[in-house]
Formats: C-alpha cells, structure tokens, sequence
C-alpha cells in the first residue's frame, strides 16, 4: 500500500480531525450539524470553533479522505448556502485505523490498572 492510501500513514490524527471524521461515519452531515454531534459525542468535552471545523474540512477535502456530496435535502427544509460533508472510501480507512489504534491504547491502559475493565456479558453493537 503506497503512503497516500496507507490509513495508518495518516495517524495519529488530531482530536478535531477524529471526531469530525467519527460524525460522518453513519452519514453526511453539514458543518454546524458536524459541530452540534462532535460536542454530543464528547459529552460537550470538544466545542469546534467555526475556524477549527472549517480549516480541518479544508485539509481533510485535500488528503481526499472526505468529499462534498452534491445530493441535497428536500429544498423546503434545507438552506441552500449549507455544504454538506460525507467520508470517502479512504477516510472511512483513516478512521477505522485511528479508532483501532485508540482502542489499543485503552487496552494498554486497562492492562497497567489505570482504568477498570468492563464487566463481563458487556458487549457493545
């Protein structure tokens, strides 16, 4: 696998580029759509500024790991100024790699006592 298409070659990624990758993972979302999920999915931990969001969907449009989708919502409940972001097939590899990567350290974690390990018959879907 060459450099450009190695999802490892990529990591470790920045929070804002994780998270925002992680909201486009079940579907496309618009900008303020991915910041109101990424506070959500951090139980309000990470606020992405508009300058943060935007500036992260900049370089992750250029690595080719996201796209703007040319589909639309119905016109009535959309405002048409909104760009809306889905993951391409490389950055639904980036952030499989990064996810697997953190779960690994969360492993290591547990394995040094430093958080406790999930009850048995826990499983997640």
């Amino acid at each position: 696998m060459s450099p450009i298409t190695d999802p490892t070659s990529f990591l470790p990624l920045t929070p804002a580029a994780f998270h925002i990758l992680l909201t486009l993972a079940d579907g496309e979302k618009h900008g303020y759509g991915i910041m109101l999920e990424v506070a959500a999915l951090s139980s309000g931990q990470i606020k992405l500024g508009a300058g943060t969001l935007y500036g992260t969907i900049k370089r992750m449009l250029a690595d080719g790991w996201i796209e703007e989708s040319d589909e639309r919502p119905d016109h009535d409940l959309d405002d048409e100024r909104r760009r809306y972001y889905r993951l391409t097939d490389l950055g639904g590899k980036v952030v499989r790699a990064e996810a697997e990567r953190l779960s690994r350290l969360v492993d290591a974690a547990r394995t040094k006592r430093l958080i406790p390990k999930p009850r048995s018959g826990f499983m997640l879907s």
